[in-house]
């Protein structure tokens, strides 16, 4: 390039900080600069744009062709380097955390509005992880924004004092404290938004700082804001404004007070961006899009998940998505510690009456959660790496007087475990040593890049481990707060709703966790446990009910299923108004508070393209023996009906070819589904058959297959019929209902093209669909597995244990040929609603006062 060309594009980058790229091009032809110049810049620019909306990461949903203005950070900005630097001296390595933060706020920066323009009022929405640096991004969000001339940024910091004192500190310390000359505060430390006199100080042309404003999400405090921003009008017109909604979530959607009070505010902001933060989006991606509401029309980020960030699907493992091979979806890291159904009514009230004059017994695994806990705390003293500080949490239930009811007991608890250390009580010794050799058997610290520290030397430290706990009841009425600010601590914290959103618990290793909850929102904002465990990865554990571990593992689904969507949408040019995210529904969980659900349809998902399987069974012989019954009776009559039959013993396989439709109905109508499967619904299954044999003449015939294996003892279907049983363990839950069992995974990749013609070993999850839409475009497959009622788990199957069965299980699986004449669909799934429908309101009393 030359130096004429160098000079003019720095021209008009410079200009690029007045006005939109086609203005800053008009300009430039204006100053007389040649054709061939201003051609060569806009490609540059362009180019530059292209890079930034082509990112790998993060997948984005946007509306229309938003005008990349931005692309990328400059060497005269001074916010988002001081982060740069700040997190350097923290320890982030350039590859690739700070790459790919810078990459994501680019990108969030890219889809605002160019802050020169007249007027916009942009809706965004921003999906990351519980725990995984959200305020980081948004706060590199507002840097690059003020480097760029955004003026005004209201952070809307959850609903409580604890989060947002911690996010005021956050944006202090990385904003404000690194560049003071440039910065205004409307807030502080201890004091939320009050009314300031002179708006013009902040607002007039002779205030060249930015406004950072940082307030909990209460219907006071914003209708100050609100007021007082009404009465600043005059100065707002060309004031662009950046608003973060920390926790979108939350109080957000669907609220009398809060979500008025937010319209409100941005009303009187002419030049007003809105981009909610949250990880569990379900509240907001059910809002009514065609409703003057809070919708993300203009886009959806979804951040990559953070390396070494300890999530959901992590923890629990998850099941399968369809298209998925199960062989590569985990069972999740061996942390989890199974409360018995017994043991709840000891930490938790049954009901509201028996809350007053509540006392908590410290039973054994909640002792054992505790002891735990301090040998953790020792073990990190003497490895001395990651974060100084060391958390319990425990949550039984969203009551305060229940929290209260803990400190005695547990001090007491605590006292007593110190004099027995002090006295070098043997049975104390040989009951914390045994629980740290199991635990470190389970889990191995070279997993993880640790080495196991030896039980003599935690010895040493265990007398100051305890010396240091304290036990602290953090809740809405108690002034007893987590302070991580003045030294190391060793905390058993003891919470509810102030302990579950947004709020980091530093150093976090052990949760006792029973809380019951109905929403997948609040399911999800409970753990606490999601996050960072750098030097510790191999220690954390989390003590809860087999029930709470289920709902989680299906959560990790959830939000599996939910990203994998509007990365779809992103390849497939639509819009925040022209998609609408389906969220898997629960039989024992809402999606979200009702009212939020109020804008919300029940979306259409139809099993044309699916596979179908069972993994959940009772094991007792009554409900096991009629689906044998079952099998056997779709066998006898296939064998008959069958146009070919294709039988292979040696192999553990037959195939009865095109077998009618109404066969394969009767056998989903006698066949025991487990209730809790709601994709395994045989009324639905059967519906949608029976349509697409109406309505487009496919599904008249399937393939029914029985896949066994020559090493299993024989299981006879009908005379003639007969192969090997397949083992399938279950997920070892100890406290599980004696009656139940989960395999997880029954069928394989390759069974779904058992009965295709030709080399199908090597063919993808991908292939055999494509595969099976050539040779068999209309014909469905049914496949039948014998399993052993013992199935051994493999030695390499940590967490599984024998099935126990007290018969021979029949598992099913269904796999749908993609439709080809339209489809006919079933109801399982909920989504925003795309017409016309009003959101009612719900009042939370908690946003009314100040002081919440």
């Amino acid at each position: 390039m030359t130096d004429e060309f160098d000079g003019m594009y720095e021209t008009f980058k410079a200009l690029l900080e007045s006005f939109p790229p086609a203005e800053a091009v008009k300009r430039l032809e204006q100053f007389g600069i040649s054709a061939t110049i201003v051609e060569q810049i806009r490609e540059r620019h362009e180019q530059q744009a292209i890079r930034i909306r082509e990112l790998e990461e993060p997948h984005a949903v946007i509306m229309g062709n938003r005008d990349t203005w931005y692309t990328g950070p400059q060497p005269k900005d001074r916010c988002w380097p001081a982060i740069e630097n700040l997190l350097r001296k923290d320890g982030w390595s350039e590859e690739p955390a700070i790459r790919s933060l810078d990459d994501s706020s680019t990108r969030v920066v890219s889809l605002l509005n160019h802050p020169k323009e007249k007027a916009f009022a942009t809706r965004g929405l921003v999906v990351g992880y519980v725990q995984s640096g959200k305020t980081t991004n948004f706060t590199s969000v507002v840097a690059k924004a003020a480097d760029r001339g955004y003026k005004l940024f209201i952070i809307l910091a959850g609903i409580h004092n604890g989060l947002r004192r911690q996010t005021q500190a956050r944006l202090a310390q990385q904003l404000v404290e690194q560049n003071p000359s440039m910065w205004s505060q409307l807030t502080g430390l201890e004091k939320d938004f009050t009314p300031r006199e002179n708006p013009a100080s902040y607002f007039g042309g002779s205030n060249r700082t930015r406004v950072l404003c940082v307030v909990k999400k209460n219907a006071t405090v914003l209708r100050k804001l609100a007021t007082w921003l009404e009465e600043a009008s005059e100065y707002l017109e060309d004031c662009p404004a950046l608003i973060i909604d920390d926790e979108a979530d939350q109080a957000t959607v669907a609220t009398k007070s809060i979500n008025p009070l937010i319209l409100q505010i941005m009303s009187h902001l002419p030049k007003s961006a809105y981009i909610g933060y949250t990880a569990s989006p379900f509240a907001n991606l059910l809002i009514d899009p065609s409703a003057e509401d809070l919708y993300p029309k203009d886009f959806v980020v979804n951040l990559p998940k953070p390396v070494g960030h300890f999530g959901t699907e992590v923890l629990f493992g998850r099941y399968a998505l369809d298209g998925e091979d199960p062989e590569q979806v985990d069972d999740g890291y061996d942390m989890i510690r199974s409360v018995p159904e017994d043991d709840v009514p000891a930490v938790r009230p049954e009901t509201k009456a028996d809350v007053e004059g509540f006392e908590p017994i410290i039973t054994d695994t909640l002792r054992q959660a505790v002891e735990y806990f301090w040998l953790v705390t020792a073990a990190r003293r003497i490895r001395g790496t990651g974060n100084q500080h060391n958390t319990m949490l425990i949550h039984t239930s969203v009551n305060t007087a229940v929290h209260n009811s803990f400190k005695r007991p547990m001090e007491h608890l605590r006292d007593r475990s110190a004099h027995a250390l002090a006295i070098v009580d043997p049975v104390l010794l040989a009951r914390l040593r045994d629980l740290w050799e199991a635990e470190t058997a389970r889990v191995s610290a070279g997993d993880f890049g640790e080495t196991k520290v030896p039980f003599e030397q935690l010895l040493s430290e265990l007398p100051g481990v305890l010396d240091s706990c304290r036990i602290i009841m953090d809740n809405s009425s108690s002034e007893d707060r987590l302070d991580y600010e003045n030294g190391p601590v060793v905390a058993i914290a003891v919470g509810g709703n102030t302990l579950s959103r947004g709020l980091t618990l530093e150093g976090l290793s052990v949760s006792y966790f029973v809380r019951a909850v109905s929403a997948y929102d609040t399911l999800l904002q409970m753990g606490r446990w999601f996050g960072f465990r750098n030097g510790y990865a191999d220690l954390p554990r989390i003590w809860m009910t087999d029930e709470l571990a289920e709902w989680f593992r299906h959560l990790a689904t959830v939000e599996a299923e939910m990203r994998r969507d509007i990365d779809i949408y992103m390849t497939e040019a639509e819009t925040p108004l022209t998609f609408a995210v389906r969220l898997r529904t629960h039989p024992a969980l809402r999606v979200t508070a009702a009212a939020k659900m109020r804008g919300a349809v029940t979306a259409v998902s139809s099993y044309g393209g699916k596979r179908v399987q069972t993994h959940y069974f009772h094991t007792n012989a009554d409900w096991l023996r009629r689906n044998i019954r079952a099998a056997r009776e779709l066998v006898t009559a296939a064998a008959t009906s069958a146009v070919k039959v294709e039988g292979r013993p040696d192999g553990g396989r037959y195939i009865f070819r095109e077998v009618p439709h109404d066969l394969v109905i009767d056998f989903l109508a006698t066949y025991n589904f487990h209730e809790k499967s709601p994709e395994n619904d045989a009324d639905l299954i059967i519906d949608y058959i029976r349509k697409r044999v109406s309505t487009a003449g496919s599904l008249t015939r399937w393939n029914v297959a029985i896949i066994g294996t020559p090493q299993g003892e024989e299981f006879t279907f009908a005379p003639g019929v007969s192969v090997g049983r397949i083992s399938r363990a279950r997920l070892d839950l100890p406290n599980a209902a004696p009656d139940f069992a989960d395999i997880k995974t029954l069928m394989s990749r390759p069974d779904a093209a058992v009965d295709l013609m030709g080399e199908t070993g090597k063919l993808t999850e991908k292939g055999i669909m494509d595969e099976r839409r050539r040779q068999l475009p209309d014909t469905g497959l049914l496949v039948l597995y014998p399993i052993d009622r013992s199935s051994e788990p493999s030695p390499s199957k940590k967490l599984r244990a024998p099935l126990n069965a007290e018969e021979h299980v029949i598992g099913v699986g269904l796999v749908f040929p993609e439709p080809r004449h339209g489809d006919s669909t079933v109801e399982k799934y909920i989504s925003a609603n795309l017409s016309n429908v009003r959101l009612e309101d719900e009042d939370y009393s908690i946003l009314e006062g100040e002081d919440a």
